[in-house]
């Protein structure tokens, strides 16, 4: 029996899949703590929320606006 709320949350090889990293990409993140990506950890098991994938990859968005010379 499956719930709401399971298909809100992704292993790391789908979330490394969706931002188009490695899954190798993603643990060093986890371990330096080099990105604000957050994740939920249960002993070995970590999931990634995709709000959270979403929201990761918005706030890297770069504004291409005309410079003034």
């Amino acid at each position: 029996m499956s719930t709401v709320h399971e298909c809100e949350y992704v292993t790391p090889r789908q979330a490394a899949e969706f931002l188009g990293v490695s899954v190798g990409t993603l643990e060093v993140w986890r371990c330096t703590k080099r990105y604000r990506l957050p994740y939920l950890k249960c002993g070995r098991l970590v999931r990634y929320r995709k709000s959270d994938l979403v929201a990761f990859l918005e706030s890297r968005e770069v504004s291409c606006a005309p410079t003034t010379v």
